[in-house]
């Protein structure tokens, strides 16, 4: 076993020439039988990491995976690759199961798919036992931490695997940990003497935009129709009536938009979810219930309508736009009401004190990234203790910096104003006092109305007295109640503040921007001379991916596509050297796309 046997199958199988990032020395930690914990960015390759290895060494590999339906689809995959590749889930009948099972002690798969549960099932490790293993491939690993987004209690259990296989290598994989999770992805899973490789988590392709909420569906609309008026993409809303309007607003636009929540039934959302990967240009729209482990590689976007609950969600999340590494965007519109509701779900849940004052500490950090009059990814990389030396050029804040304005008195009168009504109130009712208005009753009930600072903001108008509250709240000036009501309280760091002893510069909104209508991102790339050889190639793929009934990037991601297009190879044998087409591929679907290709050439 050797890195050449890696590079063959990498070559053979997956159609790439070489390994990307730390991608090689993971292959060899776990061909040479070591444990390892890999954090590497959606769309940065992890899968290979395991699958590579798998191949190599005799046996089976057993990857656990957190969800049915990204098992489903990894075997999927793999299979139109011409790997030996099963699952075991409730989806099988009787029948099913016995065979994957017979081919599994047959020593027949190279690997097979569990999720931690039917894993950590008696039945299961008793099979496993006589079986072959390879190595054990624990994806998703971050669903081990209480303090992380995901948690699933069943992953902590996953620490038996040393004891029950002590000679089986594992590698534990995350796009998604900050410090404090990569500890306990190490501890819980006994991997502190494994190697950890950790990747970069940038992702350079995608472009970062974040607009202050203000009639957001128009907002999305004016996204949509001028930045991916073709292109398929997630849409995030935070409760599930909110997916339904958006969705209804998008079809009656004329785009074909599906709702994904869990207030649906398992045969509607599975359903949905199938047409997003088996269809070009679709709309998901979504709670957070939808998008782990979603393979589809060409997702142009993903948007959100509202605050993540923290920069890990948001990243996890945004990562699922541009996984093939072509342009894409990630786009949120928010407002403080967002950050109330958010608060409010910390208040209302049965975590204990100490993580109730981690997540806000996290929901805070989250309002405050997106306060920032700086480059963005500079200040995300931070957050995973990464360092970034020059702006990136890719964010709104590079592309199109946010004019600012000292606002340090009228933060000191924001203050004032908490302080003077009892620190009791919310952002709408201090707003009222500040402008002079008398809209709330509750103003002259409690003599607000006499208090030297009522109307002495009537100059500046409510959406900008928001802003700088809002702003006052992320900087950590001011802070929720704990009732999760929106009532606003001083925090000790206010002090300077109000002595004048730090400047306040206000972040100003920018103008919605009219952009003229373009089309996918995708179709950019390429000269226009290839756009119609392009969009052949594009259609003979949707063609076979229908009749053989699999998703169309399973057939050729869209990089493969734009470089069929752009090298134009008419000789059989020249496919392999275009990225993404190993043997199987080829003579599954060589013959059509050079007949294409002949055509438009000759």
């Amino acid at each position: 076993m050797s890195i050449n046997a890696a590079l063959e199958q990498l070559k053979n199988v997956f159609g790439y020439a070489e390994f990307r990032h730390a991608q090689q020395e993971i292959v060899d930690t776990l061909i040479g039988g070591e444990d390892c914990l890999v954090l590497m960015p959606t769309g940065g390759g992890k899968s290979l990491c395991y699958q590579i290895p798998a191949l190599v060494r005799d046996g089976t590999a057993i990857v656990v995976s957190p969800l049915i339906a990204l098992m489903q689809d990894q075997v999927e995959a793999l299979q139109q690759l011409g790997v030996d590749v099963g699952f075991l889930n409730s989806t099988q009948d009787h029948e099913q199961r016995w065979q994957i099972t017979n081919q599994l002690t047959g020593g027949e798969l190279k690997l097979l798919y569990l999720s931690p549960e039917r894993l950590l099932m008696p039945d299961t490790l008793e099979l496993l036992s006589q079986v072959n293993i390879s190595l054990f491939a624990i994806d998703e690993a971050h669903c081990v931490s209480q303090w992380g987004h995901d948690f699933r209690k069943e992953y902590q259990q996953l620490d038996c695997l040393p004891e029950i296989f002590p000679n089986v290598p594992r590698v534990a994989l995350t796009a998604t940990a900050d410090q404090r999770v990569r500890k306990e992805i190490s501890t819980q899973l006994q991997l502190e003497n494994a190697k950890h490789f950790v990747h970069s988590f940038d992702r350079p392709n995608i472009t970062y935009h974040v607009v202050d909420a203000n009639d957001a569906r128009k907002q999305l609309w004016q996204f949509l129709s001028t930045q991916h008026p073709e292109d398929a993409g997630i849409v995030y809303c935070l409760s599930r009536n909110r997916t339904e309007q958006i969705a209804d607003f998008l079809n009656d636009k004329g785009r074909t938009a599906l709702v994904y929540h869990a207030g649906m039934s398992d045969e509607m959302r599975n359903a949905n979810q199938r047409r997003f990967l088996l269809e070009d240009g679709i709309v998901m729209v979504a709670t957070i219930a939808f998008g782990m482990g979603i393979d589809k590689p060409d997702v142009r976007f993903v948007a959100h309508m509202n605050l993540p609950k923290n920069l890990e969600a948001y990243y996890q999340e945004t990562g699922r736009a541009g996984r093939d590494g072509l342009p894409a965007t990630a786009w949120m519109a928010y407002s403080l009401k967002d950050v109330m509701t958010l608060n409010s779900f910390v208040e209302d849940s049965d975590a204990g004190q100490q993580h109730k004052q981690l997540m806000l500490h996290k929901l805070r950090t989250m309002l405050g990234w997106c306060e920032l009059t700086t480059c963005r990814r500079i200040a995300l990389l931070r957050y995973f203790d990464e360092t970034m030396d020059a702006q990136c050029g890719n964010c709104d804040n590079c592309l199109s910096p946010p004019a600012v304005i000292d606002s340090t008195e009228n933060a000191r009168r924001a203050l004032s104003c908490v302080y003077r009504t009892g620190q009791r109130f919310g952002v709408s009712y201090l707003i009222e006092v500040l402008r002079g208005s008398t809209t709330d009753t509750r103003v002259k009930q409690n003599s607000h109305d006499q208090l030297d600072l009522f109307g002495s903001g009537q100059t500046i108008s409510a959406r900008e007295w928001r802003n700088l509250f809002r702003q006052l709240i992320a900087a950590g000036y001011l802070v929720m109640d704990e009732e999760g009501h929106g009532g606003l309280r001083m925090d000790e760091s206010c002090r300077p503040v109000l002595r004048g002893e730090v400047e306040i510069l206000q972040r100003l909104q920018r103008k919605t921007e009219r952009t003229k209508k373009g089309g996918s991102k995708t179709k950019t790339l390429i000269d226009q001379s290839d756009q119609p050889l392009f969009e052949a190639l594009r259609g003979l793929r949707t063609r076979l991916a229908k009749e053989a009934g699999i998703p169309p990037y399973v057939v050729f991601p869209d990089t493969t596509l734009i470089a069929l297009a752009t090298h134009k190879p008419t000789e059989y044998q020249s496919l392999t050297s275009i990225s993404g087409i190993g043997q199987t591929k080829q003579e599954r679907y060589g013959d059509a796309f050079i007949n294409v290709i002949r055509q438009f050439v000759e």
